[in-house]
Parts: structure tokens; sequence; C-alpha cells
């Protein structure tokens, strides 16, 4: 399979990557520039991103607001982005005094800036899991697919939405399609055609060559998204997938519905 590397050459010569970094596939390769396009193209939320960076305690909603002069709606839009792509990590604060309701910070998860994504697809894990699963009967082997994404959405979300249950159902669609992107999905939410449904559009899988051999390891994703949902909306929602790259089609898509 041709590999990507991850630094330029000069034209005229080849392409090495430095030690200890490997060359991303060409999925890795558009999984990584689709996460850090999502988080970072809009060039607002990069100089948020950098604000939140220089502060030693994190950021709240109201302090971004003021110090770009923005409605506190975008800025905790821009924060949760940023969040949901793995960049910064969401605390809940309580208020000075213990009263009144306790505000979100936002603080990155580095000490340094990094723009760099890591999309891994654990190649020998996800055949073993394949393997695991094929010995189960097709019910069994689903329902247990589905049930350990599910756990691993809820703990996605929780890294998202400590103790939160506020967020709208499409604006959880879309901080769900940013998470999934930064795990290497390329996702984005959109409505299913002209209809009121929503879905989950994945044009990449992390997974691999194993999924195509065993497709029963997309009910993971569907669990992911129905978990994450679950913890963000405060009740479980129905999810079905529509179509895979597995059984050959072009995308993957969730449906998703309450």
């Amino acid at each position: 399979m041709d590999t990507v590397s991850p630094s330029s050459a000069p034209t005229g010569s080849a392409a090495s990557s430095p030690a200890g970094r490997r060359d991303l596939t060409p999925t890795e390769f558009a999984s990584t520039v689709t996460a850090i396009t999502a988080a970072f193209g809009d060039p607002t939320r990069r100089d948020i991103f950098l604000f939140a960076h220089a502060s030693d305690d994190g950021v709240t909603a109201a302090e971004t607001a003021k110090h770009f002069d923005l409605h506190a709606n975008v800025a905790r839009h821009h924060l949760d982005k940023l969040a949901s792509g793995g960049y910064l990590v969401v605390e809940m604060a309580k208020p000075s005094g213990g009263v009144g309701r306790p505000s979100k910070r936002y603080t990155t998860t580095d000490d340094q800036v990094h723009l760099e994504v890591d999309v891994r697809q654990d190649d020998i894990l996800v055949a073993l899991l394949g393997r695991a699963l094929k010995m189960l009967p097709a019910d069994v082997a689903e329902e247990m697919a589905e049930e350990v994404g599910l756990e691993y959405g809820k703990a996605m979300a929780e890294t998202l939405e400590p103790s939160s249950t506020h967020r709208s159902f499409q604006g959880a669609l879309h901080a769900i399609a940013d998470a999934l992107s930064a795990h290497g999905f390329a996702a984005r939410a959109e409505h299913a055609d002209e209809d009121e449904e929503l879905q989950i559009v994945a044009e990449h899988c992390p997974f691999g060559d194993a999924v195509v051999e065993h497709p029963v390891i997309c009910a993971v994703d569907r669990g992911i998204v129905k978990g994450m949902l679950a913890h963000m909306i405060g009740s479980t929602p129905g999810a079905d997938t529509a179509s895979s790259l597995a059984q050959g089609d072009d995308v993957c898509v969730t449906h998703v519905s309450l």
C-alpha cells in the first residue's frame, strides 16, 4: 500500500520519515487532514486555542467571549469544537463561594502546541477482535460489538461533557462527528436527504482491512454514536447502519433518531 510521509520532502528527493515516525497510509493522511481542518480551519478558533493554551488554569466561555468580543454562545461553540477534537479538556468548576451553577473550564491537553493527530489503526487488535467475534453467533457478536462501542462512546463523551446533559440533539451530533474525525473516521453530521432524520457520515474507517473481513465490527461505530449521545442528551437514541465501507459502499452512514 502506498504511504504518505508526514513531513514534506524537497522536490526531486525521496520522502523520508523522521526517526521513530512511520509513514501514513492515504486513509490515515486524509483522516488526519480532516481532523485538523475541523478543529483549526477557522482563524478565530485558532486564536481561541492559543488563548486557552496561554492560561495556566484554563478559560471559560464567558472569559473567551469578553477577550474576543464574541457572543458567549459563539465562544462556547468554538471551545466545544476544540474539545471534541481532543485539543481541550473540559472540567466543571464551581463558582467562587460555592454558590451558583458550575461553569465549564477549558484547558489544553499539553504544555506544548501540537498540530499533529495520531491516527492509529491498531490492526492486530482489530483483527483479533474480528476473529473472536466470528466464533460467536452473528446476533450475539453484533450485540457485543455494539455494547463495546456504547461503553467507549460514553467514556469519550465524558471527556467532552463532564456531568452535563444540556446539549441539543443536533449540536451533540456535530460534536460526535468532530470526535470521530479525531479518531480517524473523517466524519460529519448532516440531514438524511431532505428528511428530518439526522445521520453521521464517515468517509474513512480507522479499523483498516479487518473490518472488510469482519463487517460485524461496524457495530462498534454504531455503539460509539449511541453511547456519546446517551451521555450528551440524557437518553439513548436509536441508530442503524445505513451503509458501510466494509460492504462496498462509498461511505459509512449511521442514521440516528430519538
